[in-house]
């Protein structure tokens, strides 16, 4: 790829900056901050996509569809309480009940009582919203190849394998 290595994007003036005030500090590794700096600007760009295509949804607010998401990943059988979701979720229970009473009115989720312990609550997708999730998680996937698209199959290989080898170092 002749040619690749000169061209700048606003990373390199970001770093550029960066290095010119740090210019006689040895911690400042300016290839460090460029890849954090990209990965998260590249993560700003997919959640600015993600949002915009919610934007106009009059089915869904991208909340509630990642709170439909994590009902049908979560490690349970595609049953839930609230609270697992909530902490699936990252957010609070109270965000998480306003999450549900919308899918429920929805009726994209159900919300139980537990037959076994009647003060538990579980929440279970209804057909219209696996419906829903399947038809946002294709589109999700197509912003996100989209977002990647710059790369060739073996350069996404090999991304998967350099980024893989830094998160395996920060879980051990």
């Amino acid at each position: 790829m002749a040619g690749m290595a000169e061209e700048r994007d606003s990373v390199d003036q970001h770093v550029a900056r960066w290095a010119a005030f740090w210019k006689d500090e040895p911690a400042f590794a300016p290839e460090v901050e460029g890849a954090l700096v990209r990965m998260s600007y590249i993560q700003r760009e997919i959640r600015r996509a993600d949002a915009a295509a919610f934007a106009e949804s009059k089915e869904l607010t991208f909340e509630d569809y990642k709170t439909l998401h994590v009902l049908m990943v979560q490690p349970w059988p595609v049953e839930a309480t609230p609270a697992q979701l909530a902490e699936a979720s990252n957010v609070t229970r109270a965000a998480m009940t306003s999450r549900l009473d919308r899918l429920v009115t929805a009726e994209l989720v159900t919300r139980q009582h537990d037959d076994a312990d009647r003060r538990r609550v579980i929440i279970r997708p209804t057909a219209a919203g696996r419906a829903a999730w399947n038809k946002y998680i294709f589109e999700g996937m197509a912003r996100d190849q989209k977002a990647l698209g710059a790369l060739s199959h073996e350069e996404l290989v090999q991304l998967n394998a350099l980024l893989r080898k830094v998160l395996l170092d920060l879980e051990s």
